[in-house]
């Protein structure tokens, strides 16, 4: 294949359908989004909803992203598509669509891991040295990296139950907010300076995995305790105590942004070689966690990168750039790519 590749990415994994169309010399061309909203009435993502919405949006975006290119399906090299990991349905949708173009247009394949794709979305902006530890969060995984380079990357530790971003999610349902949660947690934070009021407690483990289950259980009793939810009823019982909800959301923030900072410390301990830190993923798009991690890295004479907020939640660009490097390395798929292989 020639040596400036043309790739469509198309991602589908979750509730998001993008579709992004990327060139090795001039970066990323275009770039389309649809994110779905009805979710936010049932206080979380319902997958066969999903799913029909990808069904639904998946042509539409991906004539866009091509349209905003002014290129055509017969200018693209090869196609690169989420196959892993997600939601069964919405996975389906993306792979079956970009299995039909392939076939059809006869062009290349390539599968790609959906958290390979939030790993190096920083390098859609920016120019990030290797090796680099990245934290990649989301309301579905928290995880930590060693980066070493583009395909060469390496599981540090994860959630051994709940993600940080479902931890968002949960703990602002408690208080009647609408899904997702981490926008309203932060402005809540903000209001009140980011105190740290009620001290919700750390990890004490000195592991480079992630827990924050039991948090979100000390939040909700705390609640319990303060007469303002009813476990029965799975209600908020104070809704007028504006706060009680800003110090709740304050202190369960500023307790994430210390276990991001403990879990760097720890690894940087491990790994005094790297260069940079990143975080990734739709959690980065919370300013307080990106300034966090960002004193921290200029304290330890390190950079810091974090994805703009469009290329922090689930895009096909970064599926799109990840899909160049992989056919820049002749890592390509076959027509019987299938969902979480």
């Amino acid at each position: 294949m020639k040596k400036n590749l043309l790739i469509l990415g198309i991602e589908t994994s979750c509730d998001e359908t993008g579709a992004a169309v990327y060139h090795p010399e001039f970066g990323l061309i275009s770039h389309a989004l649809f994110s779905q909203d009805h979710h936010k009435y049932f206080g979380g993502v319902i997958p066969e909803l999903a799913s029909r919405s990808q069904l639904e949006k998946i042509t539409i975006i991906v004539q866009q992203a091509l349209h905003d290119a002014n290129v055509s399906l017969q200018d693209i090299d090869a196609i690169a598509v989420t196959n892993k990991p997600g939601l069964a349905g919405s996975l389906l949708v993306g792979v079956c669509f970009a299995k039909a173009l392939a076939w059809t247009e006869n062009k290349k394949l390539i599968g790609v891991n959906h958290l390979e794709g939030h790993a190096f979305s920083p390098f859609l902006e920016h120019c990030v040295p290797f090796p680099h530890l990245s934290i990649s969060a989301s309301g579905g995984h928290t995880a930590l990296y060693r980066v070493d380079g583009f395909g060469d990357f390496t599981l540090l530790g994860q959630t051994l139950d709940d993600a940080a971003g479902e931890a968002f999610d949960k703990v602002a349902k408690m208080m009647n907010y609408p899904y997702p949660g981490g926008p309203i947690i932060e402005k809540l934070a903000q209001e009140i300076h980011f105190s740290d009021t009620r001290s919700y407690p750390r990890p004490k483990e000195k592991t480079l995995n992630f827990s924050f289950s039991g948090l979100k259980t000390a939040v909700l009793y705390d609640l319990v305790d303060q007469g303002a939810y009813d476990l029965h009823t799975r209600e908020f019982l104070r809704p007028e105590d504006h706060r009680l909800k800003q110090e709740v959301a304050s202190s369960l923030l500023v307790c994430i942004g210390d276990i991001f900072e403990q879990k760097i410390a720890l690894a940087y301990k491990q790994h005094q070689d790297i260069k940079a830190i990143t975080l990734v993923g739709g959690v980065a798009c919370n300013k307080y966690l990106r300034q966090r991690l960002s004193t921290w890295s200029n304290n330890h004479n390190l950079v810091f990168y974090a994805p703009s907020p469009q290329f922090c939640t689930d895009n096909g660009a970064m599926i799109a750039l990840v899909g160049y490097h992989k056919a820049h390395r002749g890592e390509f798929s076959n027509l019987l790519l299938d969902i979480f292989e």
